[in-house]
């Protein structure tokens, strides 16, 4: 199985724009959407069976058992983040709750346990055909590098014998980024011509080589800015990075995403460079040596 990941530095640049574009084009049977802070991948590919959900649990929080309380205040006291509350009884907010179990180890009490919380929910969409992997983390919930790892390793699991599969990642370069490249066979960045998609790109390069992994880059909306998009280009070359293409502005892609469809449904300038530049990353993924 080989396995593709198409991710960005930051937010914005169409990466999941092209990475619906990617499954188009491969007729993938196996994808998955890692982006689980606030993954979109769903509304561009529609789905012909509901999900199977499941809870994914993260930190623990604490709860206060009232019955057990002698209110001495202490869990107040040494709460770094303005967690626990007094009204009444003494409440935990969820929220706010990190999950250190401090309150727990100086309770005199006892009266305070660590019990496992739904940080977000996992969810499998399979049918005769297709098999997509994706999850949503619940507000205010942290440990989403440990659920882009669950809906990887789910994707896994259920799509074992296919030859190959795309993952639309996270932008950025934390933790979830992190867990989205484990073990894949071809990262492919998806940048902008700014100040700050530069930057970010070089962030990304930067993290993905710490990885070890293979990368291969993008330029989305080029021709807004030509000087930059040629400064991305130039760079690439310098340090051997695969370039594999340059996508113009196109209107089109705005009309794809308001109707909740692929780019690929539509004949546009944009549409006919990702085509090219799916097939200069294909041969890249299954020419590698990896």
């Amino acid at each position: 199985m080989k396995q593709l990941l198409i991710i960005s530095g930051k937010g914005g640049t169409g990466k999941t724009t092209v990475a619906a574009a990617f499954i188009e084009l491969a007729k993938a049977e196996a994808y998955a959407d890692c982006d689980v802070d606030a993954p979109n991948l769903h509304l561009v590919l529609q789905q012909r069976t509901p999900p199977h959900s499941d809870d994914y649990y993260g930190l623990c929080k604490a709860q206060i058992n009232t019955v057990l309380c002698n209110r001495c205040g202490i869990c107040i006291e040494n709460c770094r983040f303005d967690a626990i509350s007094y009204q009444d009884n003494y409440h935990v907010d969820p929220y706010l709750c990190e999950g250190c179990a401090l309150c727990q180890n100086t309770c005199p009490g006892g009266a305070i346990t660590m019990e496992p919380s739904a940080a977000g929910k996992l969810k499998l969409y399979a049918d005769n055909k297709t098999v997509f992997s994706t999850a949503k983390l619940n507000m205010g919930s942290g440990n989403s590098g440990k659920l882009v790892s669950e809906v990887k390793n789910r994707l896994k699991t259920n799509a074992s014998t296919q030859p190959l599969t795309i993952i639309d990642g996270s932008p950025g370069i934390g933790c979830p980024v992190i867990a989205s490249m484990s073990g894949v066979d071809l990262a492919l960045i998806v940048t902008e011509p700014s100040v700050s998609g530069i930057s970010d790109l070089k962030r990304i390069l930067a993290t993905a080589r710490q990885f070890g992994v293979t990368t291969a880059v993008c330029v989305n909306k080029a021709d807004i800015n030509q000087k930059l998009s040629k400064e991305i280009i130039d760079y690439c070359q310098q340090n051997d990075i695969p370039f594999v293409g340059t996508i113009p502005f196109d209107q089109s892609v705005v009309t794809a995403v308001n109707m909740g469809k692929s780019i690929i449904a539509f004949d546009g300038a944009a549409a006919q460079a990702i085509k090219i530049i799916y097939q200069r990353t294909i041969n890249l993924l299954f020419n590698s040596t990896k």
